[in-house]
């Protein structure tokens, strides 16, 4: 049994992502799952002041640990503008100051979605190269394009969409074996 931690890459309260990480987690069965909702995360802006003078947040200590007692992550990224949040990048470059490698030895599927026709695959492209730099293993990619027509809180309603994130998260799971 493997330990998995989940999130979506975004602090809105209202995210389709998170909705995304939620279905996802729901199929996995025989694992140890942990769900975070980023809400819970609030993190001031990255700056080399500020870390010299308050240092490490307990939130992003905490973060970082769950990270590394897990050996799959699956991540729900959003998009602004064609890149990843700014809350997610923040995020990255405060673990990344604590530990360059916060991702060494996990294996990640990656997601995306948005409510337009490309499915955030702008971000989804971004972290995809980003990740590994910092240890991940992309073992599987899924973008969920025009979310409110594809998805309802049960399931991805177009047949060869459903198909597609089956199969990617199954990849994920038979690489945590």
């Amino acid at each position: 049994m493997a330990a998995i931690l989940a999130f979506a890459g975004s602090n809105s309260s209202t995210s389709i992502n998170f909705r995304l990480v939620k279905l996802t987690v729901s199929m996995v069965q025989g694992h140890d799952v942990q769900v975070l909702n980023m809400t819970g995360y609030p993190f001031p802006m990255f700056s080399e002041d500020d870390e010299k003078q308050k240092g490490y947040s307990n939130s992003l200590v905490e973060l970082k640990d769950e990270i590394a007692k897990s050996n799959g992550l699956i991540l729900s990224v959003n998009e602004h503008n064609g890149n990843p949040s700014a809350y997610f990048k923040n995020v990255l470059d405060w673990l990344s100051r604590i530990d360059i490698k916060f991702l060494e030895g996990t294996k990640v599927l990656l997601m995306s979605t948005s409510g337009g026709k490309r499915g955030a695959m702008g971000s989804l492209g971004v972290v995809e190269k980003m990740l590994p730099r910092f240890g991940a293993e992309i073992v599987a990619t899924f973008s969920l394009p025009s979310f409110y027509d594809n998805f309802s809180d049960e399931e991805i309603l177009d047949k060869a969409l459903k198909e597609e994130h089956q199969k990617a998260l199954q990849t994920f799971l038979d690489s945590l074996n």
